[in-house]
């Protein structure tokens, strides 16, 4: 069930670590894991997928070391399908957003922007020819093998946000194969922990999470803005329900500091296909004034955020209620 990894999550807020240890290894029982880890065969009949990926991962700590590999190969499994599901069109969303976000005004003949050409170039229209003479070609720019763009992706590790910390991870892989994109992938709860250098391996990002506990996000924010050297070439995307245990006047503070400077900040209230959570409307509502709506997002309408982003034109938000906070 999707709130197992939430309460897996919780019990670790209102116990100590010895009692959790107890109650979570008692779940691995309960949930009947133990005979779905230690029978190869059982792997074949399960139906994985990302809420089973969340429990798992939520009970990593306290997984006997004789399941853990088995725990790893179903966790691979369902990276690996939505791998399959998400990367081409990704990377295809993304490589045109890049390209359109270099414009050059000496293009090829394929690499011609028609309609902004003719747009500038309506004042040459020569009504005897019934044509327009374009004194001014605007195009498509190539991405080239530099980078382009900064993406961090900073998400919250909170056990309610299961699902979310599964799609991000695959994400994160994903924008940190495309050689115009320099990605950052960053977790917290009440800490902070950076997992850029497991990139390649979307499995490698996940069992370096841990599920539950409380939430920090100004501190997470400041990690973040520390990183930035490019900001007018950089896309912060925060992925919380925005339930903050920090300290709220800063971590708005720091928004408002990043969006000054130029970056450009997204916030998801969940990446996942279950709609929008339960979520601090206050928060939201706040973002919301700075200019910095939080909106839930689907895994499929990601990559076209993310181009949004990278060109700096309107975000497809989907849900204007939760955006406005409401």
């Amino acid at each position: 069930a999707p709130s197992v990894a939430r309460w897996l999550g919780d019990i670790r807020t209102y116990f100590p670590s010895s009692v959790v240890q107890v109650m979570q290894r008692d779940a691995i029982d309960r949930l009947g894991l133990s005979t779905l880890l230690l029978e190869p065969e059982m792997l074949e009949a399960v139906e994985a997928d990302v809420h089973l990926v969340g429990t798992l991962l939520s009970l990593n700590k306290a997984m006997p070391e004789t399941t853990k590999e088995t725990a790893r190969a179903v966790v691979r499994k369902v990276v690996e399908e939505l791998e399959k599901r998400l990367a081409t069109r990704t990377r295809s969303t993304l490589t045109g957003a890049l390209d359109r976000s270099a414009r050059v005004s000496r293009p090829r003949h394929h690499d011609i922007d028609w309609n902004r050409t003719i747009a500038v170039n309506l004042k040459n229209y020569l009504p005897e020819y019934r044509t327009i003479v374009p004194e001014r070609l605007i195009g498509y720019g190539r991405a080239s093998q530099s980078v382009k763009k900064e993406v961090i992706l900073c998400i919250d590790q909170s056990g309610s946000m299961a699902a979310s910390v599964v799609y991000a991870s695959v994400f994160g892989a994903v924008l940190g194969s495309m050689r115009a994109l320099n990605t950052r992938l960053v977790v917290f709860d009440t800490n902070v922990v950076d997992l850029t250098e497991q990139l390649d391996d979307p499995v490698d990002v996940l069992f370096g999470t841990q599920l539950g506990g409380g939430t920090d996000i100004n501190r997470a924010l400041a990690y973040c803005q520390s990183q930035i050297t490019r900001p007018a070439d950089t896309v912060v995307v925060l992925i919380s329900d925005l339930y903050e245990g920090g300290i709220r006047d800063e971590m708005l503070k720091r928004v408002a500091a990043m969006k000054a400077s130029g970056v450009q900040f997204v916030t998801l209230l969940a990446l996942s296909d279950e709609g929008t959570p339960a979520y601090d409307h206050e928060h939201a509502a706040a973002l919301a004034a700075l200019d910095a709506p939080a909106f839930a997002c689907t895994p499929d309408l990601f990559p076209e955020v993310m181009a949004a982003a990278i060109e700096r034109r309107p975000l497809p938000i989907p849900d204007t209620a939760a955006a406005n906070g409401t």
